[in-house]
Protein backbone atom coordinates (compact mmCIF):
# COMPACT_ATOMS: atom_id res chain seq x y z
CA UNK A 1 0.00 0.00 0.00
CA UNK A 2 1.12 3.67 -0.82
CA UNK A 3 1.58 5.48 2.46
CA UNK A 4 3.86 7.76 4.36
CA UNK A 5 5.96 4.93 5.23
CA UNK A 6 5.95 3.52 1.49
CA UNK A 7 7.43 7.08 0.83
CA UNK A 8 9.71 7.10 3.65
CA UNK A 9 11.44 3.41 2.29
CA UNK A 10 11.62 4.59 -1.11
CA UNK A 11 13.43 7.47 0.04
CA UNK A 12 16.05 5.82 2.26
CA UNK A 13 16.67 3.54 -0.70
CA UNK A 14 17.03 6.09 -3.20
CA UNK A 15 18.68 7.80 -0.95
CA UNK A 16 21.67 5.13 -0.36
CA UNK A 17 21.96 4.40 -4.25
CA UNK A 18 22.95 8.05 -4.69
CA UNK A 19 25.47 8.21 -1.97
CA UNK A 20 26.90 5.04 -3.15
CA UNK A 21 27.01 6.55 -6.93
CA UNK A 22 28.31 9.67 -5.33
CA UNK A 23 25.71 11.37 -7.52
CA UNK A 24 22.98 14.81 -6.37
CA UNK A 25 19.48 15.17 -7.10
CA UNK A 26 16.82 17.36 -7.67
CA UNK A 27 13.08 17.90 -8.07
CA UNK A 28 10.95 20.29 -10.34
CA UNK A 29 7.72 19.88 -8.65
CA UNK A 30 4.23 21.07 -10.02
CA UNK A 31 1.15 18.90 -8.65
CA UNK A 32 3.31 17.63 -6.16
CA UNK A 33 3.83 20.94 -4.61
CA UNK A 34 7.21 19.69 -3.31
CA UNK A 35 6.48 16.74 -2.11
CA UNK A 36 9.04 14.74 -3.54
CA UNK A 37 11.50 17.23 -2.07
CA UNK A 38 10.16 16.93 1.48
CA UNK A 39 10.16 12.72 1.36
CA UNK A 40 13.77 13.26 -0.05
CA UNK A 41 14.94 15.17 2.68
CA UNK A 42 12.52 13.91 5.92
CA UNK A 43 16.21 11.05 5.82
CA UNK A 44 19.10 12.50 8.02
CA UNK A 45 21.93 13.09 5.75
CA UNK A 46 20.18 13.84 2.44
CA UNK A 47 21.98 16.62 2.14
CA UNK A 48 24.84 14.30 1.42
CA UNK A 49 22.54 13.93 -2.09
CA UNK A 50 20.05 16.34 -2.20
CA UNK A 51 20.93 20.41 -2.44
CA UNK A 52 17.89 22.07 -3.34
CA UNK A 53 14.43 21.49 -5.62
CA UNK A 54 12.11 23.84 -7.25
CA UNK A 55 8.52 23.56 -6.47
CA UNK A 56 7.38 25.29 -9.53
CA UNK A 57 3.28 25.40 -9.47
CA UNK A 58 2.92 28.36 -11.75
CA UNK A 59 3.54 28.53 -15.48
CA UNK A 60 5.35 31.71 -14.93
CA UNK A 61 7.73 29.60 -11.94
CA UNK A 62 8.19 27.02 -14.04
CA UNK A 63 9.53 29.88 -16.76
CA UNK A 64 11.49 31.90 -14.10
CA UNK A 65 12.80 29.34 -12.09
CA UNK A 66 14.22 26.48 -14.50
CA UNK A 67 13.87 28.16 -17.90
CA UNK A 68 10.65 26.20 -19.75
CA UNK A 69 9.97 28.22 -22.51
CA UNK A 70 6.66 30.26 -23.06
CA UNK A 71 6.67 29.47 -26.53
CA UNK A 72 6.39 25.88 -25.06
CA UNK A 73 3.82 26.52 -22.57
CA UNK A 74 1.38 28.29 -24.83
CA UNK A 75 2.13 25.30 -27.51
CA UNK A 76 2.13 22.05 -24.51
CA UNK A 77 0.55 23.04 -21.74
CA UNK A 78 1.68 22.50 -18.37
CA UNK A 79 0.80 18.90 -18.58
CA UNK A 80 2.38 17.58 -21.26
CA UNK A 81 5.69 15.66 -22.18
CA UNK A 82 7.52 18.69 -23.49
CA UNK A 83 7.26 20.68 -20.79
CA UNK A 84 8.41 17.51 -17.94
CA UNK A 85 10.80 17.46 -20.36
CA UNK A 86 12.45 20.96 -19.75
CA UNK A 87 11.25 21.24 -15.98
CA UNK A 88 13.94 18.37 -15.51
CA UNK A 89 16.66 19.51 -17.85
CA UNK A 90 16.12 23.09 -15.97
CA UNK A 91 16.18 21.50 -12.58
CA UNK A 92 19.70 19.28 -13.85
CA UNK A 93 21.53 23.10 -15.04
CA UNK A 94 19.97 25.34 -12.08
CA UNK A 95 20.44 22.45 -9.39
CA UNK A 96 24.16 21.52 -10.81
CA UNK A 97 22.60 17.94 -10.03
CA UNK A 98 23.32 14.77 -11.45
CA UNK A 99 19.79 13.40 -11.69
CA UNK A 100 16.33 15.55 -11.45
CA UNK A 101 12.59 14.76 -11.76
CA UNK A 102 10.07 16.58 -12.78
CA UNK A 103 6.45 16.31 -12.58
CA UNK A 104 3.40 17.82 -13.64
CA UNK A 105 -0.26 17.34 -13.68
CA UNK A 106 -3.89 17.35 -12.75
CA UNK A 107 -4.33 16.62 -9.30
CA UNK A 108 -8.39 17.81 -8.94
CA UNK A 109 -10.68 17.59 -7.93
CA UNK A 110 -11.35 20.53 -10.98
CA UNK A 111 -8.94 21.43 -13.45
CA UNK A 112 -9.23 18.32 -15.92
CA UNK A 113 -10.56 18.10 -19.32
CA UNK A 114 -11.60 15.47 -22.02
CA UNK A 115 -8.09 15.39 -23.26
CA UNK A 116 -6.44 15.46 -20.11
CA UNK A 117 -8.70 14.48 -16.91
CA UNK A 118 -8.09 14.85 -13.07
CA UNK A 119 -5.24 12.18 -13.24
CA UNK A 120 -3.32 13.00 -15.40
CA UNK A 121 0.53 13.21 -14.29
CA UNK A 122 3.67 13.47 -16.67
CA UNK A 123 6.63 13.04 -15.18
CA UNK A 124 10.49 13.81 -16.59
CA UNK A 125 13.50 12.14 -15.63
CA UNK A 126 17.23 13.18 -16.49
CA UNK A 127 20.39 12.11 -15.83
CA UNK A 128 23.88 13.52 -16.35
CA UNK A 129 26.73 11.00 -18.05
CA UNK A 130 30.57 11.36 -17.31
CA UNK A 131 30.59 12.11 -20.54
CA UNK A 132 28.21 15.32 -20.26
CA UNK A 133 25.71 14.34 -22.11
CA UNK A 134 21.91 14.12 -20.66
CA UNK A 135 19.70 11.56 -21.25
CA UNK A 136 15.83 12.43 -20.59
CA UNK A 137 12.98 10.26 -20.08
CA UNK A 138 9.52 11.27 -19.95
CA UNK A 139 6.21 8.52 -18.41
CA UNK A 140 3.17 9.48 -18.59
CA UNK A 141 0.30 8.30 -15.84
CA UNK A 142 -3.29 8.04 -15.15
CA UNK A 143 -3.79 7.83 -11.29
CA UNK A 144 -7.12 7.30 -9.76
CA UNK A 145 -8.65 8.56 -6.43
CA UNK A 146 -9.03 12.14 -4.87
CA UNK A 147 -6.29 15.07 -5.03
CA UNK A 148 -3.88 13.76 -1.92
CA UNK A 149 -4.41 10.53 -3.49
CA UNK A 150 -3.11 11.41 -6.82
CA UNK A 151 -0.23 13.51 -5.03
CA UNK A 152 0.51 10.82 -3.13
CA UNK A 153 0.90 8.55 -6.45
CA UNK A 154 2.38 10.83 -7.98
CA UNK A 155 5.39 10.59 -5.47
CA UNK A 156 5.93 7.38 -5.21
CA UNK A 157 6.01 6.69 -9.05
CA UNK A 158 8.73 9.47 -9.10
CA UNK A 159 10.58 7.70 -6.43
CA UNK A 160 10.19 4.28 -7.63
CA UNK A 161 10.77 5.19 -11.37
CA UNK A 162 14.56 6.90 -9.82
CA UNK A 163 15.15 3.73 -7.98
CA UNK A 164 14.44 1.56 -11.04
CA UNK A 165 16.76 4.08 -13.36
CA UNK A 166 19.42 4.21 -11.16
CA UNK A 167 19.79 0.61 -10.19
Amino acid sequence: MKNESYLETLSVQLGQLLKKQGKTITCAESCTGGWIAKVLTDIAGSSDYFHRGFVTYSNEAKHQMIGVTEASLQKYGAVSEQIVSEMALGALKEAAADVAVSVSGIAGPGGGSEEKPVGTVWFGFAQKHSTGTVNITTKHCVFQGDRNAIRLQSTAYALETLLQMLS
